[in-house]
C-alpha cells in the first residue's frame, strides 16, 4: 500500500487478533482448532495465522517505505513493491474467515454464534483503544498532520469516518483507509449473517454459493456511478473490498464443511497444499503488479483494472490462508517464536508504522523519494517494533481484557 489516498491494499485491517487490520486490523480466532494439531495452543488459537498475519503487517510497512524513499519508481522491481500492498487482502481475508467462522458452524448444529451487541463489543475493545492513542499522538505531535483547529480532521479520524469525509487522510494516518474498511465491515457482518440465517442444516449448502456470488458481484462496484462528495472516492468504500472479505468468508464455510466431513473432501487435497495454493496466490500477486490491475503509483485505475485488482487480490487472500487452515501439516516457521510475536504486534505495526516512517527522514536526515531504502526500511522496522509492542502490552490487552471480565 502507498500513502496515496487511494488504497492499495492494509489492514490492518487491518487487522485481526489481527487484524487484526487492517489490516487491517485484528479479528479473534474464537472456535477455530489448530489444524496442526499442535497440543499446548489455547482453544480457539492457530499459530501459523498469527504469523501470517505478522507477514502482512510487515508487507505494509514494506510499500510505504518503498513509496516514501522512491523505491516504486525503480523499473520492474518498483511494481512489485508498490504491490506489497496487496498484504491488506490477507487481513481482510483473514477478518472474513475469523469473525465468519462461528455463523458458518452455528448453521451446521455448532455452537451459538455471538450475539451482535457482544461481537461489536469485543470489536470495539480490539481496534480503538490503540487507534485512538495512535491518532491523538500523530495529529498532537506531528507538525504536517493536522492544522490547528481542524476539528472535521479530527472527528473523522476519532470516528474511523476519513474515507467518506473529503481531505480528513493526513500525514502519518492515511494506513487508516483501511481500517475504515474494516470497521464498516465489522458493522455489516451482523446484518449479512441475519441475512443468511435460514440456511442452516441441509439448507448450508447453499451458504459457500451465496458468499461467492457476493465476491463476483461486488467486482463490479467500481462500474457504478456512485456519487461522492468531491475529494472522497467510493473505491475506498467496503464495497469495493467486499471480494477480499468474501474470500476469507467462503474459506469459513469450507473448513466447517471439511471439519464435520466423515472423510477429508477431495477439493480439501489441493485447497490444504501449500504449494499449489501458495503458487496460486504468487502468481496473482505478480500479475496484479502489471498494467491489467492498474498503473503504478498515485495514477487512478480504469474501473477494469480496479475489479482485477480485486479479483487478484482475493485469489492471494484466499491462497495463503487455505492451507493453513485446510492442510495438515505444522508450519514451522510461521508458528514460530519470531513469527508469533510479529503477529500479536501486528496491528500496533499497522497503526504506528506510517507516523514512524515519518519522522525518519528528519532524524536521519534522508529526503524523500531520494532513495535510501533499505535503510529507511530497517529503521522504520526498528523503530515500530517496539512501539506495537507497548501498544499491545499496555492499550490493547488490557483493553480487551477488561472487556471480556466486564461483558463477558
Amino acid at each position: 500500500m502507498t500513502t496515496t489516498v487511494t488504497p492499495q491494499a492494509d489492514p490492518v485491517s487491518a487487522l485481526s487478533t489481527i487484524p487484526v487490520p487492517v489490516g487491517a486490523a485484528t479479528p479473534d480466532t474464537t472456535g477455530f482448532r489448530d489444524p496442526s494439531g499442535e497440543s499446548g495452543a489455547p482453544r480457539g488459537f492457530v499459530a501459523a495465522l498469527e504469523g501470517m498475519r505478522g507477514l502482512a503487517a510487515l508487507g505494509v510497512v514494506i510499500t510505504h517505505v518503498a513509496f516514501e524513499t522512491g523505491a516504486t519508481g525503480t523499473p520492474v522491481l518498483g511494481r512489485i513493491w508498490d504491490r506489497f500492498g496487496m498484504a491488506v487482502a490477507v487481513f481482510f481475508a483473514l477478518s472474513g474467515f475469523l469473525l465468519w467462522r462461528p455463523h458458518a458452524a452455528a448453521a451446521r448444529g455448532g455452537d451459538t454464534a455471538p450475539g451482535a451487541r457482544r461481537y461489536l463489543l469485543h470489536r470495539a475493545a480490539r481496534i480503538l483503544p490503540a487507534y485512538w492513542v495512535v491518532v491523538c499522538a500523530v495529529l498532537i505531535l506531528l507538525p504536517t498532520a493536522v492544522h490547528p483547529g481542524s476539528v472535521k480532521l479530527w472527528l473523522a479520524n476519532l470516528a474511523l469516518l476519513q474515507v467518506y469525509v473529503p481531505l480528513t487522510l493526513t500525514d502519518g494516518l492515511t494506513q487508516m483507509w483501511s481500517l475504515s474498511v474494516e470497521a464498516a465491515f465489522y458493522l455489516v457482518l451482523p446484518v449479512l449473517a441475519l441475512a443468511l440465517r435460514r440456511l442452516r442444516g441441509p439448507a448450508a449448502r447453499w451458504r459457500a454459493p451465496i458468499l461467492l456470488t457476493l465476491a463476483l458481484v461486488s467486482l463490479i462496484w467500481n462500474f457504478l456511478p456512485v456519487p461522492t462528495p468531491a475529494g472522497t472516492y467510493a473505491d475506498n468504500w467496503l464495497p469495493a473490498y467486499l471480494p477480499w472479505f468474501a474470500a476469507g468468508m467462503l474459506l469459513a464455510e469450507l473448513v466447517d464443511i471439511a471439519h464435520r466431513a466423515t472423510e477429508p473432501p477431495r477439493w480439501q487435497r489441493l485447497l490444504g497444499n501449500r504449494w499449489p495454493m501458495w503458487a496460486a496466490a504468487s502468481t496473482a500477486f505478480l500479475l496484479s503488479a502489471t498494467v491489467i490491475a492498474g498503473p503504478p503509483g498515485l495514477q487512478r485505475a480504469a474501473p477494469g483494472q480496479y475489479a482485477t485488482k480485486m479479483a487478484l487480490g482475493a485469489v492471494v487472500g484466499f491462497g495463503l490462508l487455505a492451507p493453513l487452515v485446510l492442510g495438515t501439516g505444522r508450519h514451522r516457521w510461521l508458528g514460530g517464536r519470531i513469527a508469533a510475536a510479529v503477529g500479536r504486534w501486528s496491528y500496533g505495526i499497522f497503526i504506528w508504522h506510517l507516523a514512524v516512517l515519518t519522522m525518519m527522514f528528519p532524524m536521519f536526515g534522508f529526503l524523500p523519494f531520494s532513495g535510501g531504502f533499505l535503510h529507511v526500511l530497517a529503521l522504520t522496522v526498528c523503530f515500530t517494533l517496539p512501539l506495537a509492542a507497548v501498544s499491545y502490552a499496555l492499550v490493547e490487552e488490557p483493553a480487551r481484557r477488561w472487556v471480556r471480565r466486564r461483558f463477558g
